[in-house]
């Protein structure tokens, strides 16, 4: 199956129902990058009237985890893939769309070669940045894959 932004938002639909109804939608994907959106809105907020940081955490991981699973479906292998770590950093009240990008898909595709190789697992670091709709950085997160072939 090709993975694709609308097959991955009918998925959320079926599968990830909080993600679909907080309106996590993926809007961009291609070989090196992804851009996931979420807008502040009643569901997703805090008392702060901003975005809860965890549902700005399912958008982050979301960029980074469609990446790894579309380089999973290009190797042709089976590969498990889990978060290990997770940091975050926050700047910015989160509130409007916010679209979170990552742009790691080669170190991705790199990593899955080697586990290829060498039959052990990998793990790779993959950044995603939220960004208001001025273009202000909001909050960064950083997820540690593990990348291992079955």
């Amino acid at each position: 199956m090709k993975i694709t932004p609308k097959k991955i938002n009918t998925f959320m639909l079926f599968k990830l129902p909080l993600g679909f109804l907080s309106g996590l939608r993926v809007k961009v994907l291609n070989e090196t990058s992804c851009l996931v959106s979420i807008t502040h809105k009643w569901i997703n907020q805090n008392p702060f009237k901003s975005m809860f940081w965890a549902a700005q955490g399912m958008a982050a991981e979301m960029s980074t985890g469609v990446l790894v699973m579309q380089a999973i479906e290009k190797s042709g292998v089976k590969v498990s893939m889990l978060v290990t770590h997770q940091e975050a950093s926050f700047f910015k009240k989160a509130t409007g769309k916010i679209h979170f990008s990552c742009n790691n898909g080669n170190e991705i595709a790199e990593a899955i070669q080697k586990s290829i190789k060498t039959k052990e697992g990998q793990l790779i670091v993959l950044k995603a940045v939220g960004v208001n709709e001025d273009g202000v950085v909001v909050s960064e997160f950083k997820f540690q894959w593990s990348l291992k072939v079955k």
